[in-house]
């Protein structure tokens, strides 16, 4: 079916009240960035629902993306049809038969915008529903929970037929509830976590510890790559690149094994702060999930913590690993996480982390370092790139690494 206009339906947004426009208006332009790649589409947003003109584009591509845009309930691939009763009747059948199996039951569903229009919706839903029966034999109407409902709006330029409905992501729009910085890692968590966060209206931007030449470049290429199978979801997501090499190696070198990784994690947390405040974000994200891992006790995040007053939110603290797993299967982020290029919350890993550390403990062995020229040369080499949800970066190293395979 080669379908003209997709409608969409709002999802939590019907309960805004007077913000409703403000949410609607960033679903719009969502939407759009989402579909950038799509360039003759035209989208209208309007109170009730969004329009798509597709004027030629892939309806199947369009969909596929379509359904990774926070903030739509769910939406309807619809044919538009000239105001005649005749071509009418005849695409209605022709919708139905492609759905069409024995024993299918269907109702119509008309809505009149146009109240000018010749019939109105029950003498439509009428006249629509005797001509299927007449012309779709074995076919039954069913009123309540039918196979197939097909949706006829009548609007002044034109008829639109639909059949399917097809679900949304949910959510709210990404933006509405904000920016925070996402501390993005190499691993399962963290991407899940941006995607948590965006899910209830968060606008992330991320945050990526690089640390060369511990970490390789095909390491900050798969950071890069997650940030793109996120971007979907919003258009376009900020990267930002912060040098973590020399910092790295001062508090490997003059801080206790047992201490490395929580004062390690306590200058992320520091440049991630820095970072937030210049770039007006209100919390820190992360994929920290409660025991998963030594650095991820009560008393770690206690001493982390220590370093900032602004809100850090863990999305996924109370999830155990698989329930983590089958989200990042679902946004398609697992098989990139689980590549083996080292990243810097692994690289210098002590054989005996802390998992009670202290927090006078940390403060004081923090105390013998140069915090903040530390601080000052890594956010001085800060790099910040723009990632659309169609770039790669990993095609010529997924291919090296699968020859070594």
């Amino acid at each position: 079916m080669q379908y003209t206009e997709i409608m969409v339906r709002y999802g939590e947004l019907s309960t805004k009240g007077k913000n409703r426009k403000s949410f609607i208006d960033r679903l719009g332009f969502n939407t759009r960035e989402s579909l950038h790649s799509f360039p003759k589409l035209a989208i209208k947003a309007n109170r009730d629902r969004m329009h798509i003109q597709l004027n030629g584009e892939d309806s199947t591509a369009v969909m596929k993306r379509l359904k990774q845009v926070f903030g739509i309930q769910n939406f309807s691939p619809s044919v538009k049809v000239k105001r005649d009763v005749e071509l009418v009747k005849q695409k209605a059948v022709e919708m139905i038969k492609e759905q069409f199996e024995e024993g299918t039951t269907f109702k119509i569903n008309t809505r009149r915008s146009d109240h000018d229009f010749e019939l109105d919706t029950n003498a439509m839903n009428d006249l629509l529903g005797g001509y299927v029966l007449d012309n779709i034999p074995g076919i039954k109407v069913k009123m309540k929970k039918p196979d197939i409902t097909l949706r006829v709006e009548i609007r002044s330029n034109g008829i639109f037929l639909s059949s399917k409905t097809i679900n949304g992501a949910g959510g709210l729009p990404v933006g509405t509830a904000g920016k925070g910085m996402l501390m993005l890692s190499g691993g399962i968590d963290s991407p899940v976590a941006g995607y948590l966060a965006m899910k209830r209206g968060v606008a992330i931007e991320m945050v990526h510890f690089f640390s060369p030449p511990y970490t390789s470049e095909q390491a900050l290429n798969k950071a890069k790559e997650l940030t793109s199978k996120l971007a979907p979801f919003v258009g376009s997501i900020k990267f930002i690149q912060v040098p973590f090499t020399e910092i790295q190696e001062t508090v490997k070198h003059d801080v206790p094994s047992g201490y490395l990784m929580t004062v390690q994690r306590r200058f992320m947390l520091r440049l991630a702060t820095l970072i937030a405040k210049k770039r007006e974000g209100l919390a820190i994200f992360n994929g920290e999930a409660l025991g998963q891992v030594a650095s991820q006790t009560l008393e770690s995040m206690v001493a982390i913590n220590d370093v900032t007053t602004l809100p850090v939110l863990r999305p996924v603290v109370s999830m155990d690993k698989n329930e983590i797993i089958e989200i990042a299967q679902e946004i398609d982020t697992f098989d990139l996480s689980i590549m083996p290029f080292e990243d810097c919350c692994t690289i210098f890993a002590p054989p005996a982390p802390k998992t009670r550390p202290r927090l006078d403990k940390a403060r004081l062995y923090e105390a013998r370092l140069d915090v903040d020229g530390l601080i000052e040369r890594a956010m001085a080499g800060i790099k910040i790139a723009e990632i659309k949800s169609d770039q790669k970066f990993l095609a010529e190293t997924s291919d090296s690494f699968a020859e070594l395979l």
